[in-house]
């Protein structure tokens, strides 16, 4: 009889062993997927050797890991790596990289930004080498048909559904196209009509990710790109008001857009997020939250003699702290910048940090 109890215990032992393994081999991690531009590039950029919107040279990544360049276009992190970090996300390998698996995919998702990437195809053409949206939608399709032939379908399925999608960027399609003359559409539309345009693009874009999967997702709005330091170097010091004023357009016309989708599309759950009021404030009253420096890059020529410098070099200078800067060179914020964003946009969301 002990025997019989001893050999019925082992076999049922055997079973829960191979039911959970076997859950093991079926489960996958909640991970992101991440679109945008450089203000979320994590290194994409640096593998298309022919762009010229690229941090591949120090001083990139100074206060981030090794301090090496490592693609991105600040000091530290980026937003989406901090907003990520707080709800527990594993940090997703940009898209190029060499040694990216499907294992990979399944337990940390993947970064598709890119710098200089935008809303419209013909955005920033003039850097040669970048991924607009759309082809970083058609490189995310390329990573399920891996994935479904990794684990199968029903369970690509879940895995995407699960998923979060963190989709921002914009920024170039005024910056670098419609306040260039170069660029046709900066004589093709009137302001109303190119925002029209690129929220109809965007309308477009997040339809097709909703039906590649993606139900939770944020997408974050402009802040005022009329207060970069290459802007203001333009306009002899100051904002440029009707810079500023598209990004508030395009704000409110992409918050709308988000809320008619919601209404529309079966399980979205897409958010606008944005920190828009809060970065006007610090660039106007940047003592008030703990910086001293709102209107100039930390990296700049000859300690700032030199304007605009456009990117940072190993010839450039560094201020003597960086976490009293609100930008890190002419176009993106420094890491403490990046994390007042971070908490900003995650309070307006009602987001919470793991473990909260």
């Amino acid at each position: 009889m002990e025997h019989k109890n001893v050999s019925m215990a082992l076999a049922l032992l055997m079973v829960l062993v191979i039911l959970i393994s076997s859950g093991e081999r079926g489960s996958c991690a909640v991970v992101q997927f991440i679109f945008g531009d450089s203000l979320s590039d994590v290194g994409n950029n640096n593998y298309l050797t022919k762009s010229l919107a690229r941090a591949a040279l120090p001083w990139y990544g100074i206060d981030f890991g090794s301090g090496m360049p490592n693609g991105r276009f600040t000091n530290g992190r980026t937003v989406a790596d901090i907003v990520g970090d707080r709800l527990g996300y594993p940090r997703p390998p940009p898209f190029l990289d060499t040694s990216l698996t499907e294992d990979m995919i399944l337990e940390q998702g993947v970064n598709y930004a890119s710098g200089g990437g935008g809303i419209l195809n013909e955005t920033a053409s003039l850097f040669i080498q970048r991924f607009s949206l759309y082809k970083q939608i058609e490189l995310f399709q390329g990573t399920q048909e891996m994935i479904r032939t990794k684990i199968g379908r029903e369970k690509a399925d879940k895995f995407f559904k699960d998923a979060l999608y963190t989709v921002a960027l914009g920024s170039n399609d005024f910056i670098n196209n419609f306040l260039l003359p170069v660029y046709p559409d900066s004589y093709t539309y009137s302001s109303v009509g190119f925002n029209n345009y690129l929220i109809s693009t965007l309308k477009a874009q997040l339809t097709m990710l909703h039906s590649m999967g993606a139900r939770r997702l944020m997408f974050f709005g402009l802040g005022p790109m009329g207060c970069i330091p290459l802007q203001r170097v333009l306009n002899s010091g100051e904002c440029q008001k009707s810079t500023n004023k598209l990004a508030l357009n395009f704000n409110k016309a992409a918050s709308k857009l988000l809320d008619d989708l919601n209404a529309k599309l079966p399980n979205a759950s897409f958010n606008f997020g944005e920190a828009y009021d809060v970065v006007q404030d610090v660039i106007d009253n940047p003592v008030k939250y703990g910086f001293n420096n709102s209107d100039s890059p930390c990296c700049t020529f000859v300690k700032g003699k030199i304007r605009p410098s456009l990117t940072c070099t190993p010839l450039s200078s560094l201020c003597t702290d960086r976490s009293k800067y609100v930008f890190w060179d002419e176009y993106h914020p420094t890491d403490a910048a990046n994390e007042l964003i971070a908490t900003v946009t995650m309070k307006k969301l009602g987001l919470k940090p793991v473990g909260t």
